[in-house]
C-alpha cells in the first residue's frame, strides 16, 4: 500500500474535521446523505459521460494503482540489462532467448525477443516507442478520468446548495429553523470542494506521477535493449543508463557498489 496517498487523504479529511469540532461543529452536522447523493452520484454520472463505459468500470483498477502500487526499482532494471549485456557480449545475442522467456516485465521481454529475432535495430527502437507511446495515452486517460470528476465535483456542490436553498426559501413559515436549513444546503458545496481537493485531484496527480515513473523505466530499458543489439560495452552501457536517473537516485548506486566492493575485500 502506499501510505504517502492513503496518509494524505486520511490527514486532509481528519483535519477538515477536527477543525470544524475545535469551532464548535458537530461531526452529525457534517453528515447530510442528500447531499453526498447529489455531490458524488452527480460527479460519478457526470464523469461516465465524458468517457466510455469501459474506462468508466476501469475507476476501481486506476484507484488501486493510486492506493497500492509499487514502484519499480530503476537501479535493479539497470543492473539486469548490464548483465544481459553481459552475456550477448560473451555468449552472443542469441543467448539471451532463454533468459528473455522469463521476465515479468512485458516490454523487456518483447524487446530481448525481438533483437534474438534479428529485427532491424530501427523497426526494434519503431515498436518500442509505439507500444511506450500507447502505454502513456492509457495512462494519461486514466489520470483525465479522476481530473474531470474533480471538475464535476465542485459544481454538483453548488448544484446541491442551490437545490436546497430552493428547497429553503419555498418553506420560510418557520423562522426558527432557517438558518439550521441553510447551513444543511450548503454542506453540498462542501463535499463538492473538498472531494475535489482532497480525493479527485490529488489521485489524478498520483496517477500522473505513476505514469511518469513507469515511463522513464520505460525508456531505460528500450534504450538497454538497443545498446545490448549494438554490441556495447556493459560497463559503458551502465555508465549511460544511469544518467537516466535522479542525483538520489545515482548517489545511491554509488554507495551499493561501494558497499559491495567492502564486503568482496573482506571476503578476500
Amino acid at each position: 500500500m502506499d501510505f504517502a496517498t492513503v496518509g494524505g487523504v486520511v490527514l486532509a479529511v481528519a483535519s477538515l474535521v477536527i477543525a470544524f469540532v475545535v469551532e464548535g461543529g458537530t461531526v452529525m452536522a457534517l453528515l447530510q446523505p442528500t447531499a453526498a447523493l447529489i455531490v458524488f452520484g452527480g460527479t460519478l454520472g457526470a464523469a461516465l459521460t465524458s468517457v466510455s463505459m469501459s474506462q468508466f468500470l476501469s475507476i476501481g483498477k486506476y484507484l488501486k494503482v493510486a492506493l497500492f502500487h509499487r514502484a519499480s526499482d530503476s537501479l535493479a532494471t539497470i543492473d539486469q540489462l548490464v548483465e544481459l549485456a553481459v552475456v550477448a557480449r560473451r555468449e552472443g545475442i542469441l543467448a539471451l532467448e532463454e533468459r528473455g522467456a522469463s521476465f515479468t516485465d512485458e516490454f523487456l521481454r518483447n524487446g530481448i525477443q525481438w533483437i534474438v529475432d534479428g529485427v532491424d535495430p530501427e523497426l526494434v527502437k519503431s515498436m518500442m516507442e509505439t507500444e511506450l507511446s500507447y502505454l502513456e495515452e492509457r495512462h494519461e486517460s486514466a489520470a483525465g478520468l479522476f481530473e474531470a470528476a474533480g471538475g464535476y465535483a465542485p459544481t454538483m456542490g453548488i448544484i446541491g446548495t442551490v437545490m436546497g436553498l430552493v428547497h429553503v426559501l419555498s418553506n420560510l413559515n418557520s423562522v426558527d429553523t432557517l438558518g439550521p436549513k441553510i447551513a444543511v444546503a450548503f454542506i453540498a458545496t462542501l463535499y463538492g470542494v473538498a472531494s475535489a481537493n482532497v480525493f479527485w485531484l490529488p489521485i489524478a496527480s498520483k496517477l500522473k506521477r505513476r505514469n511518469e515513473e513507469e515511463v522513464l523505466l520505460k525508456e531505460i530499458v528500450m534504450e538497454g535493449v538497443l545498446s545490448i543489439q549494438a554490441g556495447e560495452n556493459p560497463n559503458v552501457l551502465r555508465q549511460k543508463l544511469t544518467t537516466f536517473l535522479a542525483p538520489k537516485a545515482r548517489e545511491r548506486r554509488k554507495s551499493r557498489e561501494a558497499g559491495e566492493a567492502d564486503a568482496q575485500t573482506a571476503e578476500a
